[in-house]
């Protein structure tokens, strides 16, 4: 069978290709707006109602499908109020530049964050000194921000150390890290009541599984007893991690291959285009 590229490639089609890519577009940067916001948990409420609005309209359900009505004309008015900060950032977010050079640009602010964390770990866990680092990932942590202490301040491992030096005002908590800086310290974290978790095992490991257990984020625990290094995620504790194989996970979780990907593929295709108009300058 011959393809008619002729036919294929008509204005129509192309702008219909055109047509798919601005709403791929638009529904990538939407999440890269709810992204690490309570917005994210509204999405999900919002697909929860028009299922059950289309499911109630099929099977002729009028008091549901009135009431979804209802929910979805008076819905769109609260959503403005109530998100007015989440939607601010993310039209903030969405004007920052290019999406190869935004991911390009948070993957190096990624790896400082690992490098600072790294030398952080490094330096207390050899001395003992017990830590809890929770870092924010979709799930917003809000709730949890609320009860430490504001610093906002640049992630560098000279901090850290400095937060969880014994008897300190802030050694007791958690510091939680939101975009790779430091948002508090001294915060609380819900404690797990797991029966799983080892009994030698302290306040710090139950308040890493528990958060874990509430939300996608990404917890470091260094034990004040053993200064062994351990990271829970998604409810599972990872135990006695060495240096090599924490910064691999971090790597992995932090760092998006990606963008590294899109760059490189970038990169390459600068690269043939000055090399061909080099050889056409001869």
């Amino acid at each position: 069978m011959n393809l008619n590229w002729g036919n294929l490639l008509t204005l129509g089609n192309l702008v219909n290709v055109l047509d798919i890519l601005v709403v791929w577009f638009v529904i990538y940067e939407l999440i890269v707006m709810l992204r690490g916001t309570k917005a994210i948990q509204l999405f999900r409420g919002v697909i929860l109602i028009l299922v059950v609005k289309v499911i109630s309209s099929y099977f002729g359900l009028n008091t549901v499908s009135w009431l979804m009505d209802q929910v979805i004309n008076w819905g769109v008015i609260a959503v403005i109020i109530i998100f007015q900060p989440e939607i601010r950032r993310g039209l903030e977010h969405l004007g920052r530049g290019s999406l190869f050079v935004r991911m390009r640009n948070e993957n190096e602010a990624a790896n400082r964050m690992i490098a600072g964390l790294d030398k952080a770990i490094q330096y207390m866990s050899k001395r003992r000194i017990g830590a809890l680092m929770t870092i924010q990932q979709d799930t917003g942590l809000e709730d949890y921000i609320e009860t430490g202490i504001d610093l906002d301040a640049e992630l560098t491992g000279e901090l850290l150390i400095n937060i969880f030096i014994p008897n300190t005002p802030l050694h007791d908590g958690a510091v939680i890290i939101r975009n790779n800086r430091i948002a508090v310290a001294a915060a609380y974290l819900p404690l797990s009541e797991s029966n799983l978790i080892p009994k030698e095992l302290g306040t710090r490991h139950r308040a890493a599984v528990g958060i874990s257990e509430v939300t996608d984020a990404l917890t470091i625990v260094i034990s004040e007893e053993t200064g062994e290094v351990s990271i829970t995620k998604n409810n599972e504790l990872l135990r006695g991690l060495t240096q090599e194989d924490y910064l691999k996970f971090l790597k992995h979780e932090l760092v998006n291959d990606e963008a590294t990907q899109n760059h490189n593929i970038f990169d390459t295709a600068l690269d043939w285009i000055n090399r061909h108009l080099h050889r056409g300058r001869r």
